[in-house]
């Protein structure tokens, strides 16, 4: 089983198509996306809980991965699997 994985999004953001590639590379099967482009106030909810105002930014469980390269370096490090594992 995997851990829950929340990603804030738009629709044509390059980086969130690959983060969502790598992620279900790994076996995620669920995905939880809010897309940002579509409802606004989330946006101001995601600068909130990040910090930050670019997309992806996306949650594994509890913690707070990052966007893209954040997934992409735990990924290589080795790091990605025992987080999604939980």
């Amino acid at each position: 089983m995997t851990a829950a994985v929340l990603m804030y999004r738009t629709e044509h953001c390059p980086y969130c198509h690959r983060a969502e590639a790598l992620l279900r590379a790994r076996g995620v099967t669920e995905i939880e996306f809010v897309r940002v482009d579509v409802e606004p106030a989330r946006r101001d909810e995601m600068i909130e809980r990040t910090g930050r105002r670019t997309v992806p930014q996306i949650f594994i469980g509890s913690t707070h991965v990052g966007g893209f390269d954040d997934l992409s370096a735990l990924d290589r490090e080795g790091r990605l699997a025992p987080l999604l594992a939980g």
